[in-house]
């Protein structure tokens, strides 16, 4: 199975479209000014001996600059803008410029260590960084035809192919990406050396001796020992979770160690898992993933630790403290959209669904200049988006999740399509023995479970249709053509609809979208005893604005009362509410005493808004699980 390419799909609704504007018109901008001003883009120039002066910033800046011109090269197919293309070829231009004559790409290096290369993999991110500049140039490529940039990433390609790999230097990227990264690199140009390297870097990970333990007997590591030790050792002793680095992949089976690392590794390793039909990786992939639903906050956030920036163990998933990295939930939609087309299982695509609307999208600001690096299921309020990072991963990441979103609206096999996300747009596909069709979507969700969908083929043609079911949806509805079809949704989670079909058919699906309480695993400690409402794909939240009476740790349900669903078009860029009644306890109660033995409850009406939207209107408590 494979996507259909973002350079095949429109996206057009209220939800996702005003959305992808703002990514061209304020998100994009804002973060190529940042680029600018904190010296990532003359790191560059620098390097190449266009202006004098010395490196700026953090070691992995690079990468900042190769996101947000995967970004842009996602925008400009959305939103083309001839000016804003010829700003990128000039950043391009003095990327390109700033590459060594044997094809060496990294700013840091070439101005700081140069005669250090490759020594500190395990924590210096060269080959994260170039994992990077090779996804850019991918994106740049397809989304204009133009090849300066992916020639840099391919020359850069074969330099570390030629010095990594079987019979030449031991090497594994401490932070990965690159594994992914190549297997695009290889699809778009055909060049199996990649695929094959990216297949090394998955395999021979986790295997003894370690590369990173040998680094470790290095004192003159670049970079120091000092941040290698803390995150690599334990007791004085290699331990290799932190980077996943600990077991060979066959034979992990559990989710450990840094959650951004790990979501780029098993993306990586199902991506070689497809190409190659290694049965051990796929094995792996599913214990991972049954292993990850222990670890998976209700919004799609993953990585509850602030520590290692990661995993800790199964349930434990605070709220307060709650980790959960924006890149994160990107790297897991990453991973979940892999297993999908690895296995064709509408599960993966459920938790996809719930971190791009949730876990995800928290992290930018709704005016597209503000984000979140953590993204907690409660606040007590002082929390707020930040303009930018000195560690600014998570910015560009979302810029280019926004921007590519198209890509997982839908697939294909040989002879079937599948709809994976209701977003309202266009696609264009080939079927049937390359029967030119148009899908169009139209549609207000989340807001609304109803999709009519036109099949729009040049000439008839015989295929299957597979609509998603949710998993929140327990009961639905379909006509085509207006008479109603009696269908039930097969193990896979899918509505398989086997038809010839003709030109401007129609599908209408509705899909009921009640409000839900839902409740945490018994083992979940810090939600015993309470729910959290979630609508469709949206999880919701409580927030001290809407509901001033605060108290949000005491706050709870009348539940022999009305819970209702109502749109609101001026709050928020137009969000459905949640409303109802509730109790907490009266803060006035304790005075200044610090217990009390029968403190009375104070009922109000209660709004809950949908949990991305939090903080956009102050920093002020909010809270998701209630009593």
């Amino acid at each position: 199975m494979k996507t259909v390419p973002f350079t095949e799909v429109t996206i057009k609704d209220r939800f996702w479209a005003p959305r992808q504007a703002t990514n061209s018109e304020k998100t994009i901008p804002h973060e190529l000014e940042q680029c600018r001003t904190t010296g990532r883009i003359n790191n560059f120039a620098k390097a190449a001996g266009l202006i004098s002066g010395n490196f700026e910033g953090i070691f992995f800046n690079d990468s900042d600059v190769h996101k947000l011109v995967e970004a842009a090269s996602y925008t400009l197919q959305t939103h083309p803008n001839p000016a804003w293309e010829t700003e990128l070829d000039e950043v391009i231009d003095t990327i390109a410029k700033s590459q060594q004559k044997d094809g060496y790409l990294n700013s840091y290096f070439t101005l700081v260590e140069p005669q250090k290369r490759w020594q500190n993999l395990g924590m210096m991110h060269e080959l994260y960084c170039a994992g990077h500049l090779f996804e850019a140039g991918v994106a740049h490529y397809q989304a204009t035809g133009k090849q300066k940039l992916l020639d840099v990433a391919c020359r850069f390609a074969n330099l570390i192919d030629n010095t990594f790999g079987p019979g030449k230097r031991d090497g594994l990227p401490g932070h990965q990406g690159i594994e992914l990264a190549l297997v695009k690199l290889a699809r778009v140009t055909g060049e199996a050396r990649y695929m094959s390297l990216a297949e090394y870097f998955v395999t021979k990970r986790g295997h003894s001796p370690s590369v990173f333990e040998k680094e470790l007997e290095n004192p003159d590591l670049p970079g120091g020992l000092g941040a290698y030790q803390h995150h690599y050792t334990r007791d004085g002793k290699y331990e290799g979770t932190y980077s996943q680095a600990h077991l060979p992949i066959q034979e992990q089976t559990e989710c450990v160690g840094h959650a951004v690392r790990a979501m780029y590794l098993y993306a990586g390793a199902a991506d070689i898992a497809a190409a190659t039909g290694d049965v051990g990786i796929t094995n792996a992939l599913d214990a991972l993933w049954q292993n990850v639903e222990k670890r998976l906050y209700v919004t799609g956030g993953v990585g509850p630790s602030g520590h290692n920036e990661g995993f800790t163990q199964d349930y434990e998933l605070p709220n307060f403290s709650a980790y959960a990295e924006t890149c994160a939930s990107i790297g897991l939609i990453f991973w979940a959209h892999r297993m999908f087309l690895l296995k064709g299982e509408s599960r993966f695509v459920d938790v996809l669904e719930t971190a791009l609307y949730n876990g995800a999208l928290s992290g930018i600001s709704l005016d597209g200049t503000g984000f979140f690096y953590q993204n907690p299921l409660a606040s007590r309020g002082g929390r707020h988006r930040h303009p930018w990072f000195g560690c600014a991963c998570c910015p560009p990441n979302i810029a280019r999740l926004l921007g590519s979103l198209g890509q997982y609206i839908y697939a294909q096999s040989e002879k079937d399509l599948w709809i994976n996300l209701y977003v309202g747009g266009t696609a264009s596909v080939k079927v049937a023995k390359d029967v030119s069709l148009k899908l169009t979507q139209e549609t207000d969700y989340p807001w609304s479970g109803e999709v009519k969908i036109t099949v729009d083929p040049d000439t008839p043609a015989k295929f299957t249709l597979n609509l998603r079911v949710p998993s929140w949806c327990s009961n639905f509805d379909i006509n085509i053509n207006g008479e109603s079809y009696n269908a039930k949704a097969a193990s896979n989670g899918y509505l398989s609809i086997d038809r010839e079909w003709h030109a401007n058919d129609t599908v209408e699906l509705k899909l009921d979208m009640p409000i839900e309480q839902i409740y945490a695993h018994p083992y979940v400690r810090d939600n015993l005893g309470r729910s959290a409402l979630h609508r469709g794909p949206l999880v919701y939240c409580f927030e001290d604005v809407d509901n001033p009476d605060g108290a949000f740790e005491t706050l709870s349900f009348v539940n022999d009362t009305a819970i209702e669903a109502m749109f609101d078009s001026e709050l928020l860029g137009g969000i459905t509410l949640i409303r109802g009644t509730g109790t907490v306890f009266d803060a006035s109660d304790w005075e200044n005493s610090l217990y009390h033995p029968k403190p009375s409850l104070k009922r109000m009406a209660v709004t809950a808004i949908p949990y991305y939207a939090w903080c956009n209107r102050g920093d002020g408590q909010m809270a998701v699980w209630i009593f």
